[in-house]
């Protein structure tokens, strides 16, 4: 229902990563190479990027595939950890810029790509929208980010329909699940990249398995399978 992408690595520019790929998430927002549900990711985009320790947004409910004036300053924002992502908004959903991801706690920014029945989920006066994206954003957050594989396992148990990729960075970590889409992983000589899909044919990328946990730190890259893999 979305396609997203992280970065945790040397400082490079948000362009690099979102438009100027061949099959980045600019491209993705008209045409996915490997989204299984939905053709167009036209409902919305976001970027997040951490300032130092400070987590910074941008977002739209346009297509990112329109909006020239985020092209244009992309190349001039540049952090160590970013977060982005393009909508496809769950059928009933909003579309409005609070509904599009990154979300944030103040210290995580974390994207959802997938569906989720909102009745499965506690009830939260801190979501920042009512669709299903935010209300399970803000369940992870009041959870705890840190056990967002176990957070998802549970939240998978209580809904078996639900799609629940997560991606999630604090500005040292990138945290990622695969549970019902999929994920891919690019190390490169100046960090990692974790993306829906990849956004170019560079040999590197590896796929993740359906229902584990992607744990990226300075040093290394660990994939751990779930509960209920």
């Amino acid at each position: 229902m979305c396609r997203h992408l992280g970065w945790l690595g040397a400082p490079v520019s948000v362009s690099s990563l979102v438009c100027d790929p061949p099959n980045g998430l600019a491209v993705q927002s008209y045409a996915p190479r490997r989204q299984k549900h939905g053709l167009l990711n036209a409902d919305g985009w976001g970027v997040g990027f951490f300032d130092g320790t400070e987590p910074r947004r941008w977002r739209s409910p346009m297509p990112l595939w329109g909006d020239a004036s985020f092209a244009s300053v992309a190349p001039a924002l540049r952090s160590h950890c970013v977060v982005a992502a393009v909508r496809s908004a769950t059928v009933g959903m909003p579309i409005e810029a609070t509904a599009t991801a990154p979300f944030t706690d103040g210290h995580w920014l974390l994207s959802h790509n997938g569906v989720v029945d909102r009745a499965t989920l506690p009830a939260s006066g801190s979501a920042e929208s009512a669709c299903d994206s935010a209300v399970l954003a803000a369940a992870l957050f009041a959870r705890g980010v840190d056990a967002l594989g176990e957070a998802v396992a549970a939240i998978g148990a209580g809904d078996p329909g639900g799609r629940l990729n997560i991606l999630a960075a604090n500005g040292s970590r990138l945290l990622a699940t695969t549970w019902g889409d999929t994920l891919s992983l690019l190390r490169r000589p100046d960090g990692v990249v974790v993306a829906s899909e990849p956004y170019d044919d560079d040999p590197g990328w590896q796929d993740v398995p359906d229902r584990h946990l992607v744990t990226v730190t300075e040093d290394r890259v660990t994939l751990t399978p779930l509960e209920g893999s």
